[in-house]
Formats: structure tokens, C-alpha cells, sequence
């Protein structure tokens, strides 16, 4: 299959790529450095390498904790960490799209190390 090094460094199929440099960099409800570092925390969650992104550590704490969990147990997410987030100044809208960007960082690391495999 056909793959390219994202601006990161990591090797993904192309299609891949493309997209997950659309959602990170689009225009949306949050800034785009906010979208990469919720990503890159996600991902590095399964470990998962994102060089040059910075914040993932400056996230703020209901942030953190809230992309920690989708990334590890979407399935455990409760109202009260919506609320949490409501409360730390996230809009609906906002909480969407950083959900997205989490459940997007925590799917690509097994994908991107099969393709650092097959690329020898």
C-alpha cells in the first residue's frame, strides 16, 4: 500500500495521512495546536510517537483526564466528564471536536507501527 511520513515523521497510508492532516489543521471550534496536542496525547497513550508537538503536558487538568479516558475507555465516559469539561470553558461544539481528535490519536498507533514494520 502506498504510505507517506506525515510532518511528524510517522509513516502512515497516504489516504490516512490526508485525512487526519485535514482534521487536525482545518478550520473548526478549536485552534489547531489544541487539536494536535489532543491527539498526540491520545496516540501516545498507546504508544505512539508525535515529534514537535508541544501541550500535550500544558493540557488543561479536565482535558487531560477527559482525552485519557476516551483514549483508554471510551466506553466509561460519563456526563459528569462532559460537565467537567463544560465547566473548564469547552462548548459543545468544542467537546465534540476534541473527542474526535482523541478517538482519532488512540486508533493510529497500532496502524502506523504495522507500516513502520512493512517498510522494513
Amino acid at each position: 500500500p502506498a504510505s507517506v511520513r506525515g510532518r511528524d515523521g510517522v509513516l502512515r497510508p497516504t489516504e490516512v495521512e490526508q485525512g487526519r492532516e485535514q482534521a487536525l489543521t482545518h478550520p473548526a471550534a478549536c485552534a489547531p495546536t489544541l487539536r494536535r496536542a489532543v491527539e498526540a496525547r491520545a496516540a501516545r497513550c498507546f504508544g505512539g510517537r508525535r515529534e514537535g508537538v508541544d501541550g500535550t503536558d500544558e493540557l488543561p487538568a479536565a482535558l487531560a483526564a477527559y482525552v485519557d479516558k476516551v483514549a483508554r475507555w471510551a466506553y466509561k465516559v460519563i456526563d459528569e466528564d462532559i460537565h467537567a469539561l463544560r465547566q473548564a470553558g469547552f462548548d459543545d461544539p468544542q467537546i465534540f471536536e476534541l473527542t474526535m481528535m482523541a478517538a482519532l490519536g488512540a486508533s493510529l498507533p497500532g496502524l502506523e507501527r504495522l507500516f513502520e514494520w512493512l517498510d522494513g
